[in-house]
């Protein structure tokens, strides 16, 4: 018999009332820290005052208007996004696998309306995820994604992530654009090399191409920087968000320069929810936080703190962990156990992590965490590797 919630996640049995900060409750009184974030969703912690409040003012005005009208809350937001990164334009929906959805769409538009239709084609990297709608999974082209989903959404090109030479050996006469994370995140928190970025830049201009940064994931301040690639000193043409960008809030975002949106005409893209008011308002609000002084900075100095005692606990347990890896609060280590073991044996010493591929233990704290909670981690960490050993 099926389940009246179809069975399509392999959820833990665990089931949380409430969260406050960094901490998650469950019905039973149990507190968890929590260092999966909603898989990095919950970028300011559970409850945080300013956005329950932004969120409940919203409430009490309007919820939801549709796009046939002015949403001035949309206005907002986009000038703050559009003042902050390299985009124009921001389009609005609600989850990172739309993001992608429009960021793909505008890239074929945009050579559609240059007169070069031919030019559909995207060139994605292995090990990519850039979600789970047909579009979405064809381009991260993962078999276990798009395994009973034939046939496969037409005009994605994989290549190994990292390599440029394979990659620029796939561009052909229908390229349209190149499509990355400048961190893998669900293949495994894999950053990506600083010139291979920069690289991929000049490789799209060569070739008249467009270049689209998935930062879904490494977005909205997890990586140390708003956007993760600031730190390469190179930007994109198109770039999805989502994920951090509602604090917990479904909120999804493409941002575009006008060259790349210039196709993008009424009528072209659409969402009814999208840009909502109550989405509008906390986004809003999760800005203007992270553009307070320091709290980048503070992102970038726990990043470093955590990765320092993630090294430490695994160096006193030889054997137990064989890797650790990331950028800034976006962290892997790799166990030697199966993935899922651990993380299951870290939810039952009260730390909450969050599988990925290639075997790697995600830990994606909210960015407000202090050194008493990484010290708390820590201590966590130790006792499972010290139980594993």
């Amino acid at each position: 018999m099926i389940p009246v919630v179809m069975p399509t996640y392999a959820r833990a049995d665990l089931a949380f009332e409430r969260g406050e900060g960094v901490y998650l409750f469950t019905g039973d009184g149990r507190r968890f820290l929590d260092f999966a974030a909603g898989v990095a969703v919950n970028a300011l912690g559970h409850c945080h005052p300013r956005l329950v409040k932004a969120l409940t003012e919203q409430a009490g005005r309007v919820w939801h208007t549709s796009n046939l009208y002015r949403v001035p809350g949309q206005e907002k937001v986009a000038a703050k996004l559009v003042e902050r990164t390299f985009a124009d334009t921001v389009f609005f929906c609600n989850s990172g696998a739309e993001a992608l959805e429009c960021s793909i769409k505008m890239a074929r538009r945009y050579h559609y309306a240059a007169g070069n239709p031919q030019r559909y084609r995207i060139i994605c990297a292995e090990g990519a995820f850039h979600g789970r709608t047909l579009a979405t999974v064809a381009a991260g082209g993962q078999k276990k994604h798009l395994e009973g989903f034939a046939p496969a959404v037409d005009g994605f090109d994989h290549v190994p992530f990292g390599n440029l030479n394979a990659l620029r050996a796939a561009i052909t006469d229908e390229t349209a654009a190149i499509l990355v994370e400048p961190v893998q995140g669900e293949g495994g928190i894999v950053p990506g090399d600083p010139d291979y970025l920069r690289r991929l830049r000049a490789t799209a201009d060569e070739f008249g191409l467009l270049l689209i940064f998935d930062e879904v994931q490494t977005g909205m301040g997890r990586t140390g920087t708003l956007f993760a690639h600031e730190q390469a000193g190179v930007t994109p043409d198109i770039m999805g968000v989502a994920k951090g960008l509602g604090g917990g809030f479904p909120v999804g975002g493409c941002l575009a320069t006008a060259k790349a949106a210039s196709g993008m005409v009424a009528g072209t893209h659409g969402s009814t929810f999208g840009g909502n008011p109550l989405a509008m308002a906390v986004a809003e609000e999760v800005l203007d936080v992270m553009a307070e002084p320091g709290f980048l900075g503070h992102v970038r100095a726990m990043g470093a703190l955590l990765r320092a005692k993630v090294e430490a606990a695994a160096s006193r347990t030889p054997g137990v962990v064989a890797e650790v890896r990331g950028l800034g609060l976006m962290l892997g280590f790799k166990p030697v156990m199966p993935n899922t073991e651990m993380v299951a044996r870290l939810a039952a010493n009260g730390l909450l992590t969050v599988g990925a591929g290639d075997n790697i233990v995600r830990l994606l704290p909210p960015l407000i965490i202090d050194e008493s909670h990484v010290d708390e981690a820590a201590g966590i960490l130790s006792r499972t590797f010290d139980e594993v050993k």
